[in-house]
C-alpha cells in the first residue's frame, strides 16, 4: 500500500476538519480525491504530508511510519499544489534544476533529470524564458517539472488545472496518465468532474471530514437513485401534459421551465422510448431531445447535497 491512513483526526479547536478518517492508495493507480469545499481534501493532504500535526490517528507512507523527518519517504514524493510555487528569479530550466537539486545530489544525474522532465511537460522552447514571461497553461507546466523532475514513487496534484486553457489542460492530463503509465502512483484532487472521469481509475468522495465513497466511476454511479436523464426542447407542454409524464412507469421527476422539459428516470431505467411514444400520441412538437446517464457530478449532489464547485 503507498499510502494508509487510519481512525485520522484533526481538530482545529471546536472545528473538526477529519472525523476518523481511513483512506488507502494502492500502488499504480490514480486516485481522484474528491470533496466539497471544507470536506477536508486538503487537510488530509497536508496531515500525509506531515506538513500538519494532528490529534489521532496513524499514517503510513510506502509502508512506513510518516513523520516531518521521513526523509527517506519524502525523497520518493512529489507535490504539486494549486498555488504555482516557482522563482520569478529563474529560468524555466534553472527552476526545474533547484527542485530536482534538493534530492538528486548527482550533479550530471540532475542535468539529465532537469532536462527529460522540460520536454515531458512540453517547455523545450521555453527553457531561458523566466516565470514572468509565461502564460497561465505554461506556467501550471512548469510548476508540474518541478514536482517531477525527481522521478518520485508518488505523485499528488491539487488543482493542477485551475484557470488553464483547454490546449494546456489535455497536455497536462496526458502527462498525468504517462506518468502513470511509467510507474507513479497518483493522488489527484479537481474541481472538473470530467477530468476525475477521464484519468482516475479509483474515486474517493469526502464530506465532513469523511469518506462517504470509494470505488470506480461505474461502482459510484451505481450507488444513487437516479437512472436515465432525459431533456426535451419544447415550448407546447401542458400541465395535464407535465402531470400524466410523472405518471409514467419508471419516472420519477419532470418539470418543464417554459422551453425545456427535463425528466428523471429511476435508477436502471430507460424511458426514452416512452417519453417519445407520449409526444408523439399527444402531438406535443419539439426541437432536440437528449438523453444521458448519471454523471459523477449527479452522484456528487445527491451524497454530499452539493455542487462540486460550491
Amino acid at each position: 500500500m503507498v499510502i494508509s491512513v487510519k481512525d485520522l483526526v484533526k481538530r482545529y479547536g471546536e472545528l473538526v476538519a477529519l472525523d476518523h478518517l481511513d483512506l488507502e492508495v494502492r500502488e499504480g493507480e490514480i486516485l481522484g480525491l474528491l470533496g466539497p469545499n471544507g470536506s477536508g481534501k486538503t487537510t488530509a493532504i497536508n496531515c500525509i504530508l506531515s506538513l500538519l500535526n494532528y490529534n489521532k490517528g496513524e499514517i503510513r507512507v510506502f509502508d512506513r511510519p510518516m513523520a516531518p523527518d521521513a526523509y527517506d519517504s519524502k525523497r520518493d514524493i512529489g507535490v504539486i499544489m494549486q498555488n504555482v510555487a516557482v522563482f520569478d528569479e529563474l529560468t524555466v530550466w534553472e527552476n526545474v534544476h533547484y527542485f530536482c537539486g534538493l534530492y538528486i545530489s548527482d550533479k550530471e544525474k540532475c542535468r539529465q533529470l532537469t532536462d527529460e522532465a522540460i520536454d515531458f511537460v512540453g517547455l523545450n522552447d521555453f527553457k531561458k524564458f523566466y516565470p514572468k514571461k509565461l502564460s497561465g497553461g505554461l506556467l501550471r507546466r512548469l510548476n508540474i517539472a518541478c514536482g517531477i523532475a525527481h522521478k518520485p514513487k508518488l505523485i499528488i496534484l491539487d488543482e493542477p488545472t485551475v484557470a488553464v486553457d483547454p490546449q494546456s489542460r489535455n497536455n497536462i492530463l496526458e502527462g498525468i496518465e504517462r506518468l502513470n503509465r511509467e510507474g507513479a502512483t497518483v493522488v489527484y484532487t479537481s474541481h472538473y468532474m470530467e477530468e476525475v472521469e477521464q484519468i482516475c481509475s479509483r474515486i474517493v468522495i469526502l464530506d465532513k471530514g469523511r469518506v462517504i465513497a470509494d470505488g470506480t466511476k461505474e461502482a459510484l454511479k451505481d450507488m444513487i437513485s437516479l437512472g436515465e436523464k432525459i431533456t426535451v426542447e419544447t415550448s407546447a407542454l401542458t400541465d395535464a401534459q407535465l402531470l400524466a409524464l410523472r405518471a409514467l412507469p419508471g419516472v420519477e421527476s419532470a418539470a418543464f421551465d417554459g422551453r425545456e422539459l427535463h425528466i428523471a428516470s429511476g435508477k436502471g431505467r430507460s424511458n426514452l422510448e416512452a417519453v417519445l411514444d407520449f409526444l408523439k400520441k399527444n402531438t406535443v412538437s419539439y426541437g432536440r431531445i437528449y438523453s444521458e446517464m448519471p454523471t459523477l457530478s449527479d452522484v456528487f449532489l445527491e451524497l454530499t447535497g452539493k455542487d462540486l464547485r460550491d
